[in-house]
């Protein structure tokens, strides 16, 4: 999500007071480097750095917001060069190139001690743990899941949104209608497009990687990169933009109603509802399953020790956001779902048939793919590989031979 210049020192201002407002009495000083960077994610720390000043008035949470795109390269300077935070934000993706710089502080000893460790299954620590060993307590989750114009569906005579990738190409049949102006799907061609990429082969049935060593089965891997980019160039059921379309011009579209479906995560609730009306313009559901697979990724994060100089007021900060309170305060703020089954229980996620599709799809989530070398291979050979396909640069057939190339490089 991006914000005005406006908004973001509003934002700041807010999480400065928060942060500052026991500084005279603290006991204990800590700072938390995290890539939250819009209104709704700031508005939430605010909550969260209150609550947790309430249960414990002895530490100060000094909090540092870092561009994602800057993230992982302003930890690694700190682990070589000196300067690391008291505690970070951890994501599922990163935390395998995290452990392999040895950024994070084992925590196995101060979880099995936690009582709030109940609360977490042991599915929500694979993403933050290694070896046996975990490195950061689970927060939140973005758990992925499809918006739908509730009301273009109806007009169409569409009884509900699509289970399966046939029934989704129907329906954006159904649903397109250039004249209009309006298109069936938001695909997100230009940056952040691998993710979406690589859930599609995976839903054709090929892995990617298995046991550390590259395993992308060509065959079905064409055959999902010639699906998916057939959307675009066949069927043409997509904006004519999509090749550079990244996260803000698919919500945009989606919200001013040039498309009917868009695939994202919980993450961006809030602003969707800002727009449109739940349950009655939009709905959410359930990712379509492939023909091989039904892949909808759950993606946890959550926070780690990045040094040991306060480390009980860094322990007593991290797991505070695995708490029923905190996880409800960053829900309401911005969409992002519990960590916690406690949270999860909580009437104000199950009496809202909107949280539905989040709750189903926790029943068959997969983790994102997390290997030393993931995000580059991502970001900087399968993203631009699949532009050049929507583009006739490159054949689906060439596209994956590149793919493969490039990811056996990463894997050396």
């Amino acid at each position: 999500m991006q914000i005005t210049k406006r908004e973001f020192l509003v934002a700041t201002a807010a999480l400065a007071l928060a942060s500052g407002v026991r500084s005279a009495s603290a006991a204990t000083a800590i700072n938390y480097w995290h890539h939250f960077a819009s209104q709704s994610e700031m508005a939430g720390l605010v909550k969260i750095i209150e609550l947790f000043g309430k249960s414990h008035p002895g530490v100060t949470v000094t909090q540092e917001s870092i561009p994602n795109s800057e993230y992982m390269a302003k930890v690694s300077s700190a682990v070589v060069a000196g300067g690391r935070p008291d505690t970070g934000m951890v994501i599922a993706e990163r935390f395998a190139d995290l452990t392999a710089m040895g950024a994070l502080t084992d925590i196995t000893e101060r979880v099995k001690g936690w009582k709030g460790k109940a609360n977490l299954p042991e599915n929500r620590w694979t993403g933050m743990s290694q070896d046996g060993a975990i490195y950061a307590v689970p927060a939140y989750a973005f758990v992925d899941w499809m918006y739908y114009r509730k009301d273009y569906f109806e007009e169409a005579g569409l009884s509900g949104p699509p289970k399966n990738f046939d029934e989704f190409v129907a329906a954006c049949r159904k649903l397109t209608d250039p004249a209009k102006g309006r298109y069936a799907f938001g695909m997100r061609g230009g940056a952040g497009a691998f993710k979406y990429v690589i859930d599609v082969m995976e839903a054709f049935g090929s892995p990617i990687v298995k046991d550390g060593q590259a395993a992308i089965d060509k065959g079905a891997a064409v055959e999902a990169i010639t699906f998916y980019s057939s959307l675009f160039l066949k069927e043409k059921v997509v904006p004519p933009s999509a090749p550079n379309d990244s996260y803000r011009q698919i919500m945009e579209g989606f919200r001013t109603g040039q498309t009917a479906m868009v695939w994202h995560h919980t993450g961006s609730l809030i602003e969707i509802s800002a727009a449109l009306k739940p349950g009655e313009q939009f709905a959410t559901a359930p990712m379509p399953a492939g023909p091989k697979a039904h892949i909808a990724r759950v993606a946890y994060a959550g926070n780690g020790i990045m040094k040991d100089d306060n480390v009980d007021a860094a322990w007593d900060w991290i797991s505070f956001w695995g708490e029923k309170d905190a996880a409800i305060a960053l829900l309401e703020a911005t969409g992002y779902f519990p960590a916690s089954t406690a949270a999860l229980d909580d009437e104000r996620i199950k009496s809202n048939p909107i949280y539905q599709a989040a709750s189903q799809t926790l029943d068959f989530g997969r983790l994102p793919n997390s290997f030393v070398g993931a995000a580059g291979w991502s970001e900087s050979v399968v993203n631009p590989t699949f532009q050049s396909v929507l583009t006739g640069q490159l054949t689906p057939e060439q596209a994956v031979d590149r793919m493969i190339e490039g990811l056996e490089a990463a894997l050396r």
